[in-house]
Parts: structure tokens; sequence; C-alpha cells
């Protein structure tokens, strides 16, 4: 469903859906674009999913499980989706932006801190690995791809789940990494408005 249109981007909000089939959307999206393509950001959630890096190491999967581990396109190591998280995935033709993939990642955790601010959480970036946090404990996760320019893949926003699958991982490749969400930091709001939070933060923070 196309939820608006703002800035330069089309907005979709795709509800649950499953891991496979909507990366390969991504990539087939990406594939096809033309100049003049619109950006698009994919807000929804998944079914629960690891997902490993490109650069991923099996040895980061620290304990069995019977959570399918999907190997994709995107840098980074592995890290969980499931319901509850709020995924956002940003479409963006970079040579449009006149920034980089850096420049973008920038944004897109500012973005995230943004709305953790309006809800009245205090979330920082950490030097040297992607991501928003918490106190030190991961709240949202950040990878990319790159190709011909576009980027695919995005954030992940933990609002209200089970975090226990993040234990049998070493989240983004880091061995005792703590996660936490908004639900245990006292945050009321519900995942759809958050979600449109993080709509409209993105929105502007991208293309500002």
């Amino acid at each position: 469903m196309v939820r608006g249109q703002g800035g330069e981007a089309i907005v979709r909000s795709l509800g649950r859906v499953e891991y496979e089939p909507t990366w390969r959307a991504m990539q087939e999206f990406t594939a096809r674009r033309t100049p003049d393509t619109a950006d698009e950001i994919w807000l929804l959630e998944h079914p629960p999913v690891y997902t490993q890096g490109q650069a991923g190491k099996p040895e980061h999967l620290i304990a069995a499980t019977a959570i399918p581990v999907v190997p994709i396109d995107r840098g980074g190591q592995i890290t969980y989706h499931g319901p509850g998280q709020i995924v956002a995935y940003v479409l963006v033709d970079l040579r449009r932006r006149g920034y980089g993939i850096r420049e973008l990642v920038t944004r897109m955790e500012q973005a995230v801190i943004d709305v953790l601010t309006g809800v009245a959480v205090a979330a920082t970036r950490q030097a040297g690995a992607p991501g928003v946090y918490v106190a030190g404990a991961k709240i949202a996760a950040l990878g990319l791809r790159v190709k011909q320019g576009c980027t695919y893949h995005g954030l992940a926003l933990n609002v209200d789940m089970d975090l226990q699958p993040f234990s049998a991982i070493n989240p983004c490749g880091y061995a005792g990494m703590q996660v936490t969400q908004c639900r245990d930091l006292g945050v009321s709001e519900s995942l759809p408005a958050l979600a449109q939070a993080v709509e409209l933060a993105l929105r502007r923070t991208i293309y500002s």
C-alpha cells in the first residue's frame, strides 16, 4: 500500500512480509531503476529470521535455533528481524542526492535518534559500530547495499518484540553486545505510531 508521497520518496506500508521475497523485490526494483525512477521507502515487519551480511562469519551464530538464517548482500554481520520491530528499507538514488553512503548512514541514524528523542529516549551513535544505541545497548541496526549508485536494505528499530533470539547471535558481529527496545525503555507509543514517526524522520533527514 502506498501510504503517501513526500520529498522525493514514495512510502509503502507493506505490513508483515516474508524476508526473502522482500529482499528479491528490492533487488529487482534497484535493477530496473532509471534516472527518473522515484525513490521509495518500504515500512514493514518480518517473521523471525536471521540475516547474514556479505562479510558475515558463521561463528557469530552462537547457538542453534529453529529460526532460518538467510545469507544476503548487504554489508555487516548477522542480525535478527522479528515481529514488533520496525524495518525501513530505503531505496535511494545517491547520485541525485549528491552525497555518499556514509552520509546516508549518518542521516538514517539521525532519523532514529530524532524519533527516540521525541519519546524521551536519549540515543546516540557509537564510534565504529553503525546503528543507534541507548546506554550502550543497541536499539536500531543499519545495513545497506549500493548498486549503480542506488541503495537498498535499510534499518531496523526494536519496538516491542521478543528479544530472546538476539541471545543466539553476536549482534552485528559484536560478542556480548546488549540489545534493547522501546517497550523496555518505557515508551508507550504504538508500533504504527512509531513507524509513522520513522517515515517522517527519514523523509526529513534523507531529503534535507
